[in-house]
């Protein structure tokens, strides 16, 4: 039998949403009642409970998974916690009473017992501060979820290097995607510099791409094979 139930902490989802409207507050409790039950929605799933659009209010209270489903951290926690303590209970439940003190599951005798153990790790560098630093605003639950993913020092080596390839890049549209950015770890990626320009290695995808805008790219840029690279990365051609 399903559980019904999982903790709620109406203190907290006041904060929360202390800004939202009350058709997004709606909305957004809608949704934690489906992921409480169902787990990780589609972006489809919270479209229809939505009606449409999802507002912008909620979309940031949202991650992505590995399967590209979207779901409320803490709702996450709370609902992975009660299924724990659920199976803890239903494992004792079974056992004969003369050895229920020895083998009793006590770390799940209360569900919050251990609460601060059950904590996510802290991302040392939040999303927030690449997003508003890449200033291109596409995508930002891919983004988020892939920055995530990102190990610490992956997360600090890309806000350490990204200043440079902003710079290279005054143009937003020749900026790439964050998404793509995160994705193929371009912070790794040579900024070769002269004088006072800056100038950034692309990817055939990428510079296919920028072709579709600015066809004369092509001369622009040559493509090398560099050494340890499984395929072609193009360069800037060095002006005379």
């Amino acid at each position: 039998m399903k559980d019904p139930a999982v903790l709620f902490y109406f203190q907290d989802f006041l904060v929360g949403t202390e800004f939202m409207t009350d058709d997004e507050v709606g909305k957004y409790i809608r949704i934690l009642c489906h992921q409480a039950d169902k787990g990780s929605l589609s972006e489809v799933q919270i479209k229809r409970i939505c009606r449409g659009v999802i507002p912008e209010a909620i979309m940031e209270k949202l991650s992505e998974d590995d399967n590209g489903n979207l779901y409320q951290k803490r709702m996450r926690e709370e609902r992975e916690k009660r299924t724990n303590y659920t199976e803890s209970r239903r494992k004792n439940r079974t056992k004969k009473l003369n050895i229920i003190s020895s083998t009793y599951d006590k770390h799940m005798e209360n569900e919050n017992e251990n609460i601060n153990k059950d904590v996510i790790k802290t991302i040392n560098v939040p999303f927030e501060k690449f997003w508003n630093l890449y200033d291109k605003k596409e995508d930002r639950i891919k983004c988020e979820g892939k920055w995530n993913r990102l190990t610490d020092k992956e997360r600090e080596t890309c806000i350490i290097k990204l200043p440079a390839y902003i710079l290279s890049t005054p143009d937003k549209q020749y900026r790439k995607n964050p998404a793509t950015y995160i994705n193929n770890k371009s912070w790794e990626n040579e900024i070769i510099k002269e004088g006072e320009k800056v100038k950034t290695v692309l990817m055939y995808d990428e510079i296919l791409k920028l072709s579709e805008k600015d066809p004369g790219i092509w001369k622009k840029y040559k493509a090398v094979k560099r050494d340890g690279e499984r395929k072609a990365v193009f360069e800037p051609i060095n002006e005379i």
